[in-house]
């Protein structure tokens, strides 16, 4: 039995993941730019309920359209920066999983996180706060496309698909 964490993220429409990827791979150090733009909706859930995991996240996506979201400001992230996003249908979703796996979480993902796209981390807080002042001089709120579900196995840096599943129900989570 596989005991790697799994990590559960929101799945982007084409032209917003290109968008962010974009963004990634221009101020993310390479070294350190090992997975894809995403947006974290768990970041350790348990390896071994991995059956029951992908089950439930079958489920949620089967039930729910896809859920109303918007790129909200541009937000420093320690020594990063990052795209918040707004979203409330996202985080009822959200909420459901955590109900569903109530015991099961870590302390980091018991809490409602402030969901996001990370564009940089881990580089010097002078390069974030130029990083940070210049997305912020051009940026101006706008849709972003949420259209799914997607699990992955931590595997010390690099991720390992799991699955992804569209959102494809007719429910609209508020």
């Amino acid at each position: 039995m596989r005991r790697e964490p799994i990590i559960m993220t929101a799945t982007m429409g084409a032209a917003d993941q290109a968008w962010a990827d974009a963004l990634r791979h221009a101020h993310y150090p390479a070294d350190r730019n090992v997975v894809e733009a995403h947006v974290t909706l768990f970041h350790q859930l348990p390896g071994h309920c991995v059956g029951e995991i992908v089950e439930r996240t079958r489920a949620l996506a089967r039930e729910f359209a896809c859920p109303d979201a918007r790129l909200s400001e541009v937000m420093r992230m320690g020594n990063g920066v990052a795209f918040r996003i707004h979203s409330p249908g996202l985080l009822t979703i959200r909420a459901m999983m955590a109900e569903d796996l109530h015991g099961l979480l870590t302390a980091q993902d018991q809490g409602t996180p402030r969901l996001h796209i990370t564009v940089q981390n881990k580089v010097e807080a002078a390069t974030a706060r130029a990083l940070h002042a210049a997305l912020s001089a051009t940026f101006m709120p706008r849709p972003l496309a949420i259209t799914g579900l997607a699990l992955h196995r931590y595997l010390g840096g690099p991720w390992k698909q799991i699955g992804s599943w569209p959102f494809r129900g007719k429910a609209v989570a508020r």
